[in-house]
């Protein structure tokens, strides 16, 4: 498959487009060959092998190298509110690239949002939640960047916190401000960095906001809402995404090799 047609179809599936305006992350094809828009011509090549990962970083690009790929997808990419030099860091991970001839993919928002393949959609699988019961959960702008539902059997504290324990944490017990009601059947997700959705977890009355990683008010803001706020880990919480999309993109007939490299953050 054409490296343009693939990304095409991702940027389609993924709803990229509608992430643009509010994403700090550059979404699509951030490093690779061709420029059909450009040149008026498809030049970019085939695509055998796709490596999904996590982070766009020295340590995956050298995996995806190891493996053969011709593309790395990832959820956390190179390039961030723009690009206005490639020095250091930068440098380094390009170059490897382009060396290897390995194209870079990534998607942040859209993969975090989505409500089939995304982070949040994955996490709400893993902890049970009634499909029926799901919908769209943390506003920024026109679009949602999370889900919730409802879990069919009540979870316990306790035993919610030892089911995000599962995750891969490198380690890391799930961290949990515990305010919220003894048993908890609405849960709120929203992955990675999710805390400033507090307060729309709590009008949307929830017994529990799941996300990664904190922020020192959150302390007073759950305490004060009456809500559980469970922080399992940034990169824990961010797996789901890209192996639902390792699974897509296997079914159009490509090789793909999934690539782990936990943080424990």
């Amino acid at each position: 498959m054409q490296l343009s047609t693939l990304t095409g179809r991702l940027d389609e599936r993924l709803d990229t487009d509608s992430y643009a305006d509010v994403d700090a992350s550059t979404n699509g094809l951030q490093v690779g060959p061709g420029d059909l828009a450009r040149t008026g011509r498809d030049s970019s090549p085939g695509v055998d092998h796709v490596a999904f990962a996590v982070d766009a970083a020295a340590a995956t690009i050298e995996a995806a190298t190891d493996a053969g790929a011709d593309l790395l997808v990832t959820h956390h990419g190179l390039v961030w509110g723009g690009l206005d030099r490639v020095t250091g860091r930068e440098y380094e991970n390009v170059s490897a690239l382009v060396e290897n001839d390995l194209a870079l993919y990534v998607s942040h928002l859209p993969l975090d949002g989505h409500q089939e393949l995304g982070n949040a959609a994955g996490l709400a699988d893993y902890l049970g939640l009634d499909a029926d019961t799901r919908e769209p959960f943390g506003s920024l702008g026109p679009v949602t960047i999370g889900q919730r539902g409802r879990a069919s059997d009540a979870y316990g504290v306790a035993e919610l916190r030892e089911r995000l324990a599962g995750l891969d944490t490198g380690g890391r017990d799930p961290h949990v401000l515990d305010f919220g009601p003894e048993e908890i059947r609405a849960v709120a997700i929203v992955t990675g960095s999710g805390v400033d959705w507090l307060g729309e977890a709590a009008e949307a009355g929830v017994d529990a906001l799941v996300t990664g990683e904190g922020k020192q008010q959150v302390y007073h803001e759950a305490r004060e809402a009456g809500v559980t706020v469970f922080l399992a880990g940034h990169y824990a919480t961010e797996t789901f995404g890209v192996e639902a999309l390792a699974d897509l993109v296997s079914g159009w007939g490509v090789e793909t090799t999934v690539l782990e490299h936990p943080t424990g953050l």
